[in-house]
């Protein structure tokens, strides 16, 4: 925001001085394009927003209902459903879905599978979906059996690494 103000009031001098006529068209490019950036909109970021508005929702095993909680495979099956996506319900079954992609490629949007609480048993036991990329940060958002119980937005930090198997598109 900060940027569009500095910008605007470049323009603003810019005009005072005559010189407005041929630098305004560019400048309102570049007043668009950091407008586009700051305002993105699309699927992942519809599907993210709306996958927030679950947080607190309560964990409840083997469950894809909102008024009584989720699972993890069925918070992530219930956030794509709404959006139209033919997803797993169970989270075993998303290691054979979407496109595998390597984590640096990864995506807001993408789904993570994760073994179980077990790191050293590589067998799929938990998803969740990418919330948010800074850098070589990632967030991501799942419910949890785990401290916070419910859904939650977490970092995906070294113990989640050690469980990560594989990250998939679906969008």
């Amino acid at each position: 925001m900060k940027k569009i103000l500095l910008l605007f009031c470049f323009v603003v001098l810019l005009a005072e001085n005559g010189k407005a006529q041929t630098m305004t068209l560019k400048y309102q490019e570049l007043l668009t394009k950091i407008n586009a950036k700051f305002a993105a909109k699309g699927p992942a970021n519809d599907l993210i927003t709306f996958a927030k508005t679950m947080i607190g929702v309560p964990y409840k095993y083997a469950s894809n209902n909102p008024a009584i909680g989720f699972d993890c495979s069925g918070f992530v099956s219930y956030v794509f459903h709404n959006f139209g996506f033919n997803v797993p319900r169970s989270s075993t079954e998303f290691n054979v879905t979407g496109t595998p992609i390597k984590l640096e490629d990864a995506k807001v949007g993408d789904v993570l599978i994760f073994t179980g609480t077990n790191p050293k048993r590589r067998v799929v036991g938990h998803v969740g979906i990418i919330a948010g990329i800074d850098g070589d940060e990632i967030q991501f958002i799942h419910s949890t059996s785990g401290k916070a119980h419910g859904v939650t937005v977490t970092m995906l930090n070294a113990y989640y690494r050690s469980r990560l198997i594989r990250a998939v598109s679906i969008l």
